[in-house]
């Protein structure tokens, strides 16, 4: 019984720190890009603020999914917490440096494309990049 208390305690703990990790991948993109994104996904229904965020979502997810499954369980709970915010943190850092380096080498600015109503292709650019950055950093922590 007390296996099945700690497990249950424990994977609270481990979606608590990924959900702490989703919300500021979340605020960090928020900072990346102009207007408020609550406003561009909710309100205005933007589909470049849409797939950019999703993709930012997805890619954090399988970073913080790959550090606890990642983690040994003979280092300790907290200590495998820990590692997993750390590896999610610098997942979310490195997706962010990809976001203002596509930003940097393409003719136009990235982060006004998201903000503007009408689709554009390079959307899915930094898009991608966010998800090939996490499988990269994921592949790093097995």
């Amino acid at each position: 019984m007390n296996e099945i208390l700690f497990n249950s305690l424990a994977a609270l703990a481990y979606a608590g720190v990924g959900v702490v990790i989703l919300a500021v991948g979340y605020l960090l993109i928020d900072l990346l890009t102009p207007g408020k994104l609550h406003k561009l996904i909710w309100e205005e229904r933007n589909p470049n603020a849409v797939i950019l965020v999703s993709a930012n979502t997805l890619g954090a997810a399988v970073v913080v999914t790959t550090a606890i499954l990642s983690s040994d369980s003979e280092i300790g709970l907290g200590a495998g917490l820990l590692s997993t915010a750390v590896y999610g943190l610098i997942g979310l850092g490195v997706m962010a440096l990809s976001f203002l380096l596509i930003d940097l080498i393409i003719p136009a600015k990235i982060a006004h494309m998201i903000s503007n109503p009408e689709p554009h292709p390079a959307t899915w650019v930094s898009a991608s990049a966010h998800l090939a950055i996490a499988a990269v950093v994921a592949a790093a922590l097995t």
